[in-house]
C-alpha cells in the first residue's frame, strides 16, 4: 500500500522500477511535479524513495493520497529521514545544495534495493522511465553507475577548465540523472588516493571527503567524479 514500510525484499519489488529523490527546503512542489511525470509515462510499477527532512514528511503523504486512485495503484513509496552514516552529519547536510550528498548514502541505506535511478528534484520525464531503466540490462560486468557528460565540448566544459581535483573522462559527469545498481556498489572494494588497497564505499566516502574538501564546488557530483577518475 502507498507509505506502508518495507523491511524485507519481496517479490512485487523486484518488479519495481526503483526511483530515489532527495528532497528539503522548499522543494516539495518540485519533487511532486517530478513524481507526478514519472508516473504519467511509465508502464511498470515504480517504487519511490523519498528522502526528507521531518517536516516535509506529513506534506508529501497528504499530497501523494490526494492524487487519484487510477494513479496510485502504479506506485508505492517509501518516505526515509535525512541520514548520513559516517563523518559530521551537518557537515554532509551543508555540502553545495541542502541534503544532496545524501545520494552518495543511498547504497548505504536502502540494502534490499538491488537497483534505482536517482534524479534531482527539477527533473522532469517526458517519457516512460522504462526506457533509461532498461540501460540497466546493458552494464557489462564491471559497470556499476550510468550519468551523463557534465559537458560535450571539453574545451568549455567546468571540470576541464576550473577543476582542482581528478574527475572522469574529458568533461567530467554529472550526477543530476544516475542509474545506480546498488548490489554491485555494496560489493566492489574501490581504488582510491589515500591507501593503496581498496576501500568499500562507505569506507571511503567520508576521508575522499576530508581529503578533497577545500578542492570541491559542486560537493556530491565533486566526489563522485573523483571516485570514478580513480575507477573508470
Amino acid at each position: 500500500k502507498p507509505g506502508e514500510q518495507k523491511h524485507s525484499k519481496e517479490p512485487s519489488s523486484l518488479q519495481c522500477m526503483h526511483l530515489a529523490v532527495v528532497a528539503c527546503g522548499d522543494r516539495l512542489e518540485e519533487t511532486l511535479i517530478m513524481l507526478k511525470s514519472a508516473v504519467l509515462f511509465s508502464s511498470r510499477r515504480l517504487c519511490f524513495h523519498i528522502f526528507a527532512e521531518d517536516s516535509l514528511k506529513p506534506e508529501f503523504e497528504k499530497k501523494l493520497k490526494e492524487w487519484p486512485s487510477s494513479y496510485t495503484k502504479k506506485f508505492e513509496y517509501n518516505i526515509y529521514p535525512i541520514t548520513f552514516s559516517v563523518g559530521n552529519a551537518q557537515e554532509w547536510k551543508k555540502l553545495f545544495k541542502p541534503c544532496a550528498a545524501q545520494r552518495l548514502f543511498l547504497p548505504v541505506i536502502l540494502k534490499d534495493v538491488d537497483s534505482l535511478l536517482y534524479v534531482d528534484t527539477d527533473v522532469l520525464f517526458l517519457r516512460p522511465i522504462d526506457d533509461i531503466w532498461h540501460i540497466l540490462k546493458e552494464f557489462n560486468s564491471t559497470q556499476l553507475a550510468a550519468m551523463a557528460p557534465e559537458h560535450e565540448i571539453p574545451k568549455i566544459g567546468w571540470y576541464s577548465r576550473f577543476a582542482r581535483h581528478p574527475y572522469y573522462g574529458t568533461t567530467g559527469v554529472n550526477s543530476g540523472v544516475m542509474l545506480m545498481n546498488l548490489t554491485r556498489i555494496r560489493n566492489t572494494q574501490f581504488k582510491n588516493s589515500m591507501i593503496p588497497s581498496g576501500l568499500t564505499w562507505e569506507e571511503m566516502l567520508y576521508p575522499l571527503y576530508q581529503k578533497y574538501k577545500n578542492y570541491i564546488t559542486w560537493g556530491d557530483q565533486d566526489l563522485l567524479n573523483i571516485i570514478f577518475y580513480f575507477n573508470p
